[in-house]
């Protein structure tokens, strides 16, 4: 090719001569091995660069299983307090209330693993069917007003007796639940009921303490099915005192308040006449389905009317004792113990449900009395709340009316029969400490009621342990001396004369005995389980010879 045709301009053809190379062309000597396919991507990831692959998917475990990148041997420390992890000790021979209260409060991982108490099919144990029992018998011990931590505690033990690990039951105010893991690979079991029905039958509460007590017992071998039958009885079983003796115990109850206060024979015929009357009415309004405030409200009248037409007649008798006798029969006591004691054991939501239950019945008998006395203080009436009850001079009669209101008051809480002698005594007990320590000593009432309230609850507690049953029936009517019926009548009428600062003054007096009463309890309480130790094979089987097994 001559010099001037390489400067002329290439045609189109020569541009695609295969024996032409381009200027992105590899030069030659270098070569770069290619793929199957000699095309590629700007998107291409270059040779020599190897990304991470995604590691495959792990197979489907347990959410209790330990990761897989966890190694024992390189595992941190645990966190340990300065002062150490606390010991709870286990003791075997205790009731079977200490036992799964103090496994409630150890971790579950150290828990001891339970042992069978009743026999059990060789494939092990209907598990809804245990827990459908463990919550029909919780339902019961709810509404009939025991703590929560003891409903869980008797739930616990239905569990444990039938073989069942890993159950946590849950306790509130309305609501009771349980769940149970089979083992840490499969899913967990979970049942739960709703108490809709509360009522106060301190009899029904002690028949299921002893199915309970029986079930726990690997002496007495109740099966799935004898247990059901024995819970259709408890539920089955009337009363063990007919209407017209509940009644008359309001009024005896009232009177006997009265009296204790400073009141006369009429005084007592008065108070006991206001009390049935306002017991009859707070029955009239639950039969037409009116909720309980109404009741209280209602119930509250009648002794606040009858001691404002004494104070209107002019007759020389003492109408605010009349009114005081006619409260303490209202008082919800129970309520206020039972609520303080679950705040103080940890159960802070089903405490304050029951003190909000509290508040509101108080308000009710706050809104009835209060109707009443201002109505009878613009009419004319006269009621002095300067005047003082208390008369230090009569300590026989005192204690003999202490007696007959707790006598009364375990009426009307429908206890046994059995245990009324009891719960009597120890209400005797109760005032007369309260009466020597505030009368004879000169202690404050909060202080004097606070120690009062914990001796009733050491010896109902003694009692109740020495027959393996509960605590409510012998503690629970025995604080009614105790009850701050005065201090609550004289701050509602302070505020029904217009003097708001004195009767809120006085109603915070109330409020702090009921307190002490409640904290007097639970401490009496706790103490006993601490420092005796009650409650052996040996003295299980003389318990259960002695009720009747």
């Amino acid at each position: 090719m001559t010099e001037a045709e390489e400067r002329k301009p290439r045609s189109d053809e020569a541009r695609y001569d295969p024996e032409i190379t381009s200027e992105f062309a590899i030069p030659e000597g270098l070569d770069v091995p290619r793929g199957e396919s000699e095309t590629t991507s700007e998107f291409a990831v270059p040779e020599g660069l190897q990304t991470p692959q995604p590691p495959s998917a792990e197979p489907e475990g347990s959410a209790f299983g330990a990761p897989s990148t966890y190694s024992a041997n390189t595992a941190p420390a645990a966190f340990t307090p300065a002062t150490g992890v606390p010991l709870v000790s286990l003791v075997k021979d205790a009731p079977w209330q200490d036992r799964m209260r103090t496994m409630l409060r150890m971790p579950v991982a150290e828990r001891p693993a339970p042992e069978p108490v009743q026999r059990v099919d060789e494939g092990g144990p209907a598990v809804p069917r245990v827990l459908d029992l463990t919550l029909r018998i919780g339902e019961l011990l709810l509404a009939g007003g025991e703590g929560a931590e003891d409903v869980e505690a008797a739930m616990f033990a239905v569990c444990r007796s039938y073989g069942l690990d890993r159950c946590e039951p849950n306790v509130t105010f309305t609501l009771l639940s349980i769940s149970h893991q089979p083992s840490l690979v499969e899913d967990p079991v979970t049942a739960s009921r709703t108490v809709r029905r509360r009522g106060t039958d301190y009899t029904r509460l002690s028949a299921v303490f002893r199915l309970v007590d029986d079930l726990t017992d690997p002496e007495t071998h109740v099966s799935l099915e004898e247990a059901y039958r024995r819970l259709a009885e408890i539920r089955r079983n009337r009363h063990p005192y007919p209407g017209w003796a509940l009644t008359l115990a309001s009024g005896l109850l009232a009177g006997a308040a009265s009296v204790l206060v400073g009141g006369d024979p009429i005084v007592f015929l008065a108070a006991a006449v206001g009390a049935m009357l306002g017991d009859r009415l707070a029955w009239l309004c639950a039969g037409r389905g009116l909720p309980e405030f109404y009741q209280f409200t209602v119930a509250a009248m009648p002794p606040a009317a009858i001691g404002v037409a004494l104070t209107l007649a002019h007759v020389d008798v003492k109408a605010s004792a009349v009114i005081t006798g006619g409260l303490f029969a209202l008082l919800p006591g129970r309520a206020l113990v039972a609520g303080v004691q679950d705040g103080l054991t940890g159960f802070y939501i089903t405490a304050s449900a029951r003190l909000l239950e509290v508040m509101y019945f108080f308000v009710g008998i706050v809104t009835g009395v209060l109707t009443v006395l201002y109505f009878g203080v613009k009419i004319g009436g006269r009621l002095n709340p300067d005047a003082q009850l208390g008369i230090s001079e009569r300590p026989l009669i005192q204690i003999a009316a202490s007696m007959l209101l707790s006598l009364t008051f375990a009426v009307l809480l429908q206890q046994e029969r059995s245990t009324v002698l009891w719960v009597t005594l120890n209400g005797g007990v109760a005032w007369s400490v309260y009466g020597a320590m505030h009368y004879a000593g000169g202690i404050s009432p909060v202080a004097s009621t606070a120690v009062a309230a914990g001796l009733v609850g050491l010896f109902g507690q003694l009692l109740s342990r020495y027959r393996f049953a509960s605590a409510l029936p012998y503690t629970t009517a025995a604080i009614g001396p105790l009850l701050p019926g005065s201090a609550t009548y004289f701050g509602l009428l302070s505020m029904a004369q217009n003097d708001v600062d004195k009767g809120l003054v006085s109603l915070a007096k109330a409020a702090s005995l009921a307190m002490a009463i409640a904290i007097g309890v639970n401490l009496g309480s706790e103490i006993s389980r601490l420092f005796l130790r009650i409650g052996s094979a040996g003295k299980r089987r003389a318990a259960k010879r002695t009720r009747g097994f």
